[in-house]
């Protein structure tokens, strides 16, 4: 098995750039990835056709598995991994006596602001100062209204009738419905302290002003994980599980010098945490929260246990002490996390074409166990019916071990571009050498092409299973 760059391989082995490519810098620009992201297939507009609605998106072909492979390595690390976790999916909908009893009802709102020079609606944050003035950020006028709290659950109603007795809300968090199955999931799972419940799913916020691309969104997908203990383990277990979620993103491609641990103040807290850490991510736009790991103490469970008289305590068999146990929350944005993702695989460098003059490639540079395809195959001709053949038996070869690509349509050095656009890390070509025509050794070999290097490799088709999933693990 050999390894060349594409410029040392002779002419008849080399199918695209000719050289590795030189790296200019990576690309931090949000008009260009939201491009890319529509343009390949990640992420629309939902109901563009009607004019979209703001703070809604529907995530494309390449936008959905990238998606899911990021909440399958997060259920992957987060329970399938370890002992001391099990998972669950509650409902959406649940009763209205659970967001009584957690304070959404009342609380959960923020303050909002309207310009009345230019009617925009504005998050109190949002409003900017100068010299001493409060101006609107979108017109710079300076008569806005005081803040005022406006509640972000979406209100509906269960059932024939619209009244009082009927409403109820779309979930603004889903750890609410770990909380008041503590009790079933701990008898089923027969668990000891300490010990988590793992969910992913969907929630609901009506945001005064939703901005950034997906980043603040009205419907979005969370992953969060209550992990449930005594109360002398909550502080140590806060730092724990802060440095757990900060080698999971390191492990899913972001660099951990782009990632930054915030102590919160005690003035930003919860009333009832005593400490949370804000990880957050250097996005084009500014730095900004990815996850939030809290010590939420014992408060929801004995708010559930005050409203609804049902014990939800713990019973250790060793001491014999029953108590309410603490809990730490690791809880992540499913979709802040994939826009993450691209902003940091987003890169642009220079390479040859095939005829040896440099252009600029587009290159999402993910981890390959986070990239949407895996392998792109292609034979070398698409009119050489033995080529084809060939490469296709490659697809059924590799098809149940991971998702590949089929492509035989263009110049092969465009076919790698369109690959790398789309952030696919490996590439296998099916050449004459395939065929043994120029050199019997080398019949049933393929090249395997490495996408951010563009090295180029020979090896035989037989090895190329367990040697991809060696590389994407």
């Amino acid at each position: 098995m050999d390894s060349k760059t594409d410029a040392q391989r002779p002419p008849s082995q080399s199918y695209g750039a000719a050289s590795s490519p030189q790296r200019i810098r990576p690309v931090a620009d949000m008009e260009k990835i939201a491009s890319l992201c529509k343009r390949r297939g990640f992420i629309f507009q939902s109901s563009e056709i009607y004019g979209g609605l703001n703070g809604s998106w529907d995530y494309g072909p390449l936008g959905v598995e990238l998606k899911r492979n990021l909440k399958n390595y997060w259920w992957h690390v987060m329970v399938h991994e370890r002992d001391d976790v099990v998972g669950m999916d509650g409902s959406i909908l649940m009763n209205r006596a659970v967001w009584k009893a957690s304070g959404h009802e009342d609380t959960f709102s923020d303050p909002m602001v309207d310009c009345r020079s230019c009617k925009a609606r504005l998050r109190a944050d949002q409003v900017i100062e100068r010299k001493g003035v409060r101006q609107c950020p979108n017109c710079g006028g300076k008569d806005l209204t005081e803040p005022r709290p406006f509640n972000l659950m979406f209100k509906t109603y269960v059932g024939a009738t619209e009244d009082e007795s009927s409403i109820t809300y779309l979930r603004p968090e889903t750890a609410q419905s770990i909380f008041v199955q503590f009790k079933n999931v701990l008898e089923v799972s027969r668990k000891k302290l300490p010990f988590g419940i793992a969910q992913i799913g969907k929630a609901f916020r009506n945001e005064i002003n939703p901005r950034n691309f997906t980043f603040r969104s009205r419907e979005f997908e969370q992953m969060e994980l209550e992990y449930f203990c005594r109360a002398e383990e909550g502080v140590n277990l806060l730092d724990y599980w802060l440095e757990e979620r900060l080698k999971f993103y390191e492990n899913i491609g972001i660099l951990r010098d782009k990632l930054h641990a915030r102590k919160v103040p005690d003035d930003e807290r919860a009333f009832y945490s005593k400490g949370t850490y804000d990880i957050e991510y250097d996005f084009p736009f500014g730095r900004q929260e990815l996850e939030g790991v809290a010590y939420r103490t014992d408060y929801d469970l004995q708010q559930h246990i005050k409203a609804s008289g049902k014990s939800l305590d713990y019973f250790d068999e060793e001491t014999k002490q029953r108590f309410v146990p603490h809990v730490i929350e690791p809880s992540a944005g499913v979709d802040r996390t994939v826009l993450a993702l691209i902003c940091e695989a987003y890169s642009e460098d220079e390479a040859p074409d095939e005829k040896g003059k440099m252009e600029k490639r587009i290159v999402l540079r993910f981890h390959p166990r986070i990239a949407p395809i895996k392998c792109g195959i292609f034979p070398l001709l698409r009119n050489n019916a033995q080529l084809v053949a060939k490469a296709k038996e490659i697809v059924d070869l590799l098809r149940p071990h991971m998702f590949i690509f089929y492509d035989e349509s263009g110049a092969i050095g465009r076919r790698y571009r369109r690959q790398d656009e789309i952030g696919t890390p490996f590439g296998v070509t099916v050449d004459f050498e395939t065929l043994g025509e120029k050199d019997a050794a080398l019949r049933d070999t393929v090249t395997l092409r490495e996408r951010d290097s563009m090295k180029q490799e020979r090896v035989a088709i037989n090895d190329l299973p367990d040697i991809l999933r060696s590389r994407i693990s």
